[in-house]
């Protein structure tokens, strides 16, 4: 039975509320619109009041919408099944576009859009900060208990995530070596110090090369396929489902994916560090008439072990910075096809954007140490 839609504006705690009650459906709005576009709100936020709504589809909550403005979402009082979700999917997606600059190509539209991309850059930063601490105080809380830990998913990600970029890792990284050793035996060449070439390929794979590949080699293949993954579950409505069942998607989908990161990378590193190695002893022995064994006790003996650590170091926090960013896009992802595309991409680019700042803030917090 269908039941005639209602609402009553009032103060309530200093709060000005807007209850809305019985059916607001397709076939049921066209009672209440014309006084709704005539009712003035007071300034200031108003609360929506849900505890006697009955039933609602996008066209009831695209007019509460509208009534109450486009700022931002609504605070929503009382509870109801369907009202949270279908208002919060219809305020997204009715969202008015930016305004087009006055005066197009002009001084004043490139202040706008410098300004506008400069607080868009504040906003990610600090959602990505509040994503991290969500995620690293959950990750701490389920290490402290590890019977809550899922490790089926932990260990099908490793596996995903690790082992199976272990090819690409050391094939590429390999030939990294080798134009190391290329470059260096050229450029040393001039000045009769080719034998600094095992130097040369020591210190940047173990350091620098080895992990910045890995990194970058995960950004652009397992921090997708995060995205997408999750992504595509928040389009099948997968993950509102898990949340009803009252599953956290942050210890379902997000702690796994960090723990399997963090664990794999640095093994990923090292891989990566012994190919590039190996790249660089096959140019010295076929290019440069260094023997293999001279290689390896010259690396020995004059490339300090501490390189390989100050490496190694980078790699779990490459390795969580990976899967925060994927996972954090991730779950971003709206209802469309696009807006799936559009976070993988940014996805991939944020992550290989901030493995390159974090390297940088690496290379300094190292040299003011001396190692």
């Amino acid at each position: 039975m269908t039941t005639r839609p209602t609402f009553k504006l009032h103060e309530e705690d200093g709060r000005t509320v807007l209850t809305v009650a019985g059916d607001w459906t397709v076939t049921t709005i066209q009672v209440v619109d014309e006084e709704l576009r005539a009712l003035e709100l007071p300034a200031g936020a108003v609360v929506l009041d849900v505890s006697e709504l009955g039933r609602i589809d996008t066209s009831g909550a695209l007019v509460i919408d509208r009534t109450l403005g486009r700022g931002d979402r609504p605070e929503i009082l009382g509870s109801h099944h369907s009202a949270n979700d279908i208002i919060a999917q219809v305020h997204q997606a009715t969202q008015p576009l930016e305004d087009e600059p006055a005066h197009p190509g002009s001084v004043f539209s490139l202040f706008e859009r410098t300004g506008r991309g400069s607080v868009k850059v504040w906003q990610e930063t600090v959602a990505t900060l509040s994503f991290l601490g969500e995620a690293l105080y959950r990750t701490g809380a389920l290490v402290m208990r590890p019977a809550r830990l899922r490790w089926t998913p932990t260990v099908a990600v490793m596996e995903e995530a690790g082992l199976d970029a272990l090819p690409i890792v050391a094939f590429l990284s390999f030939f990294v070596g080798m134009v190391v050793a290329f470059i260096g035996a050229t450029t040393l060449a001039d000045f009769g110090a080719t034998i600094f070439v095992v130097e040369l390929v020591g210190i940047s794979m173990m350091r620098e090369f080895g992990v910045i590949l890995t990194a970058i080699i995960l950004a652009g293949r397992t921090n997708s396929s995060f995205t997408a993954q999750i992504g595509a579950m928040r389009m099948r409505q997968e993950i509102d489902a898990m949340t009803t069942l009252g599953l956290s998607p942050m210890e379902v989908l997000v702690v796994p994916r960090i723990l399997a990161m963090v664990l794999m990378t640095p093994v990923l590193s090292m891989v990566a560090t012994l190919a590039g190695i190996a790249g660089g002893v096959v140019v010295g022995w076929l290019a440069l008439d260094i023997n293999p064994t001279v290689f390896a006790a010259r690396l020995q003996d004059y490339v300090p072990v501490s390189n390989f650590w100050v490496g190694l170091s980078k790699a779990p926090v490459f390795g969580l910075v990976v899967a925060l960013i994927g996972c954090r896009q991730g779950l971003l992802v709206g209802g469309s096809v696009q807006s799936l595309g559009h976070h993988t991409t940014t996805s991939v680019v944020q992550a290989i954007f901030s493995i390159i700042v974090i390297d940088a803030l690496f290379a300094i917090f190292y040299m003011e140490l001396g190692i």
